[in-house]
């Protein structure tokens, strides 16, 4: 086994695809190609995944990512003709969209890179920052008050620790990275209080959903402690981004077409933070202005 290798877990039936991030004496780091899971494993419990190198539940989620991804740029689409038609013959100077602004931060580079190519492709502006779990409360106190979003996505890798049973769902200590989460929920709220002038979404893997929504996070995984999609809390950050302010995100809409469903991610009632500005904005380099300051 070597690193970068595509494997599944013997013991799990090959549910998931893993790539090989580290190897240790009889041992290897696996992370998950599409659920954010890190994981450890004996070496005698990994296979090379079959080519072509997908599981069938990793097969399943990139046909879910997939039916969202067109999903959701249908919805940015209707949004927008439905300003088109508002806009278009009330006023003949036009208009501008403000999506919501977010702020990204993620315990995975790699997920990190697919994150922001996502907000890039769906024209959401997003800052990505790569951090640890641990110091994600520490780097929202910087980065709030510069870049000032309307949506603050924090996620990473978390998890049910591995322990004697019966396990205590309810205590924190029972997760790997839910109670980092739960801090940088903390220093979010510190920051802005109001649930709709800054939007949480907050979680990865089997998170301590109920704790995270306690402390102020608008959405967050995970109600059924079930392996998430890397890519979710950005398909709930984007629907964010393109629902008006002046609209409730529509709930079952949001949560029922997450790729990990209701059991990964829920949340509670929220209004979006997209704006509508006029007139049109204009090329300044085409602008004919008589100067009036000497």
């Amino acid at each position: 086994m070597n690193l970068g290798d595509l494997v599944v877990r013997r013991s799990y039936g090959g549910d998931v695809t893993f790539r090989i991030e580290s190897v240790r004496p009889n041992a290897a780091v696996i992370k998950g190609t599409d659920f954010r899971l890190l994981a450890d494993a004996p070496l005698s419990d990994l296979v090379p995944a079959a080519r072509p190198a997908v599981s069938e539940r990793t097969k399943q989620a990139q046909i879910k990512a997939k039916e969202s991804l067109t999903r959701l740029k249908l919805d940015c689409a209707r949004r927008l003709d439905g300003i088109r038609d508002e806009w278009g013959s009330s006023s003949d100077k036009g208009y501008f969209d403000v999506p919501g602004r977010v702020l990204h931060l993620d315990g995975d580079p790699m997920y990190l890179k697919k994150s922001l190519a996502l907000y890039q492709q769906l024209r959401v502006p997003a800052e990505g920052h790569y951090v640890h779990e641990s110091s994600m409360a520490d780097a929202l106190h910087r980065l709030l008050p510069r870049v000032r979003p309307d949506i603050v996505v924090i996620t990473g890798h978390d998890g049910v620790l591995k322990r004697p049973q019966p396990y205590d769902l309810y205590s924190l200590d029972s997760y790997k990275n839910s109670h980092h989460f739960v801090r940088a929920i903390e220093t979010a709220r510190q920051y802005e209080r109001n649930l709709d002038a800054l939007i949480v979404i907050a979680g990865a893997c089997q998170s301590h959903f109920e704790a995270m929504l306690q402390t102020g996070a608008n959405f967050a995984s995970s109600p059924g402690r079930v392996l998430i999609h890397a890519l979710d809390p950005v398909y709930v950050a984007c629907k964010a981004a393109y629902t008006s302010v002046r609209e409730t995100m529509n709930m079952n809409d949001v949560l029922h077409n997450t790729i990990s469903g209701t059991q990964g991610l829920g949340g509670i009632e929220t209004r979006g933070s997209h704006r509508i500005g006029s007139p049109r904005l204009q090329d300044l380099s085409t602008l004919k202005v008589t100067p009036s300051i000497s």
